[in-house]
């Protein structure tokens, strides 16, 4: 586009996800420098020291050590550069106890928004979901009684899960593979990353096209066809708690009995029936404590002006 002088030249953004422990070093900072209005960095740091050193940490032969010294001295550069950003956390089934103080931890650290998900593979053992249901439940009695409401937002808790959902109307894909280009260190071309060959168990890699030849149209259509009914069961359709009820599209191919992006894992079902439960009762106890206060209209009005309805 530079070469053709092409007026979309400067239009472009590039999104990074990193671990952040080089985000400090020079060439980072450079690369900041010079691309800075065409950034989304977030930097990936999973709570307390104790949660995040439990899967963070350093390849080598001698003992195993965490990198969250090394990430956490980096936040406040990477705050200041870019004001309200957001951090994302992971949880399986050994990270569950540290819910709670991670994401108090994370406010703790100046991030107002985090992002948190259980993973969709099967890795779930039986409990799981009440231990899970019990963290957030924890969870939301410190975010309302300690006022973190407010300011601050976990996207555990959402008004909008937990309802049915119309077979017509909410048959849309979940995630965005297909329509969010990845591309691996050869100039390889992958509906997301989760097709890439080191984010899978056992299934090949898709590859839908590289940087020399461009994009395989056929390959890649398929993708674009993807929507809830094609890939779901009919318990998962009908689900009286259907929205908000995620799946990656990654896991449903590298979990399927054969080859296909059309079966829908459903590892993480009662992860998510949990998390529906202690989402209404962080909205009820929410909701009661701002009806007692005579504070409800006012944090609805705060909430348009955040959120605004575009028409």
């Amino acid at each position: 586009m530079y070469r053709r002088n092409h007026h979309w030249f400067n239009s472009y953004r590039f999104s990074f996800s990193t671990n952040g422990i080089n985000y400090h070093t020079e060439k980072v900072q450079n690369f900041i420098k010079k691309n800075r209005d065409h950034l989304s960095i977030g930097i990936t740091i999973d709570g307390t020291q104790a949660k995040h050193d439990l899967n963070r940490i350093y390849k080598g032969d001698g003992p195993e050590r965490g990198s969250y010294n090394d990430v956490v001295r980096n936040i406040p550069l990477w705050l200041e550069q870019f004001p309200g950003a957001s951090t994302k956390v992971t949880i399986s089934t050994a990270d569950i106890p540290y819910i709670k103080e991670s994401v108090l931890h994370l406010y703790s650290l100046g991030i107002h928004e985090v992002n948190i998900n259980c993973v969709f593979e099967d890795v779930w053992k039986e409990g799981d979901d009440l231990l899970f249901e019990e963290q957030l439940m924890q969870l939301a009695d410190a975010i309302i009684d300690g006022g973190y409401y407010k300011d601050y937002a976990c996207s555990f808790y959402s008004e909008h899960i937990g309802k049915p959902m119309d077979r017509a109307l909410d048959n849309h894909n979940w995630c965005g593979a297909g329509r969010m280009l990845s591309v691996d260190a050869e100039g390889n071309f992958y509906p997301c990353t989760r097709f890439a060959a080191y984010s899978l168990r056992s299934k090949k890699p898709i590859i839908i096209g590289n940087i020399r030849d461009g994009i395989d149209k056929n390959k890649l259509r398929p993708f674009l066809t993807l929507d809830r009914l094609t890939q779901s069961k009919p318990e998962c359709i009908d689900c009286e708690v259907a929205e908000g009820c995620a799946w990656c599209q990654g896991e449903n191919y590298d979990a399927a009995d054969t080859p296909t992006i059309y079966q829908r894992s459903t590892a993480i079902c009662k992860m998510h029936k949990a998390r529906v439960r202690a989402n209404n009762y962080y909205w009820n106890k929410l909701f009661r404590k701002l009806e007692l206060e005579g504070l409800r209209e006012e944090y609805e009005a705060n909430k348009l002006q955040t959120n605004p309805v575009i028409c």
